[in-house]
């Protein structure tokens, strides 16, 4: 089988200090004297179910201890850095990452602070590694949506500027879909790819609210729209992308094993599907990984992996020329013999 690790792919699902690798999480909580629970410690990767509404507690509190080892410049450095470094090495040449400013701005001197230091540090990050890298600002389902509509101006000013998308994020059963739609539609004039959660936790219902309310031109994992036929038709027809994280979907209790991830039906109905990593610092599994658990749950041929990596490519916000050189280094990968 065709190396995992050498297939190029574009990331268009990870969230930002989700992206953390477990060694820094334990070197900054030791430094900062940050008591960390089993689960991120000696029992990490931990074992996480979202089925109700207290398993989800449970894993927004992991993110936000995780979060608060964030305490310098620096380290905002090193989290992006590092994430570009680990998709390079998973076979990634273009990486949007996802960042709710909200949840920061109150450390590094507010949410327009906040996205200068991201922003400057993915172009240090991208110049070091060259990987392609961007920024979708997402909004929070848990806040009110005045506060989304802060954060989609803000998205607005920095279009064009490193930030290529604007998404909502969090537990998918609070809020109302529809009062985030004000946020969108200013997300919308301004040029910028709309990528909302939708279709993980709750199902059909909730992915046509997604679809009729916000716009969206991709959907945050977006799985479960295998469940209806007429759906997944809609969003085929239509050219919306999903972000599938099969890891992230079993572990989250969505789905009881990776062979239940129903990667193929959404292949089969013509849906373009992106794999991507979600959290790995919380779910222990990055890029590569989600192909190579796909390639064994469903026995997928290397010429299907290669089709999920073209569609990650297509689907994503990168430049023209990085796009070329992507799909002609796919080719060039699925063109090599087998080792």
């Amino acid at each position: 089988m065709r190396d995992l690790h050498a297939l190029p792919k574009a990331h268009l699902h990870l969230h930002f200090t989700g992206s953390m690798r477990h060694a820094t999480l334990l070197e900054l909580a030791e430094r900062d004297g940050i008591v960390l629970p089993d689960s991120l410690g000696a029992e990490w990767p931990p074992q996480l179910s979202a089925a109700d509404e207290k398993g989800w507690f449970r894993f927004q509190r992991l993110y936000d201890v995780a979060r608060s080892v964030l305490r310098t410049e620096s380290d905002v450095r090193r989290l992006v850095l590092e994430a570009a470094e680990d998709d390079v090495r998973d076979g990634g040449r273009w990486l949007e990452i996802q960042v709710d400013p909200s949840g920061y701005g109150a450390r590094f001197g507010g949410i327009t602070a906040f996205t200068d230091l991201v922003l400057d540090a993915v172009r240090d990050a991208s110049a070091r590694t060259g990987l392609g890298m961007a920024v979708v600002i997402a909004a929070n389902r848990t806040r009110h949506p005045l506060d989304a509509r802060t954060l989609a101006r803000l998205a607005g000013q920095y279009a064009g500027r490193g930030v290529v998308g604007f998404g909502l994020s969090n537990d998918e059963r609070r809020g109302t879909t529809a009062d985030f739609a004000g946020a969108f539609a200013i997300a919308e004039r301004s040029g910028l790819l709309l990528a909302p959660h939708g279709g993980e936790l709750l199902g059909p219902a909730s992915i046509r609210a997604v679809l009729d309310s916000l716009h969206a031109h991709r959907l945050g994992h977006g799985v479960r729209a295998s469940e209806d036929p007429a759906l997944l038709d809609r969003i085929v027809e239509a050219g919306v992308a999903l972000e599938v994280c099969p890891v992230s979907n079993v572990a989250l209790g969505v789905y009881s094993d990776l062979t239940s991830v129903p990667l193929p039906t959404l292949l089969e109905a013509g849906a373009t599907v992106a794999l991507g990593a979600d959290d790995p610092l919380l779910f222990g599994s990055r890029l590569a990984g989600q192909y190579a658990t796909m390639r064994a749950a469903h026995d997928l041929t290397d010429e299907t992996l290669a089709e999920l990596a073209r569609m990650s490519v297509r689907a994503s916000r990168a430049p023209d020329d990085v796009r070329g050189r992507t799909l002609a280094d796919i080719d060039a990968w699925l063109a090599d013999s087998p080792s």
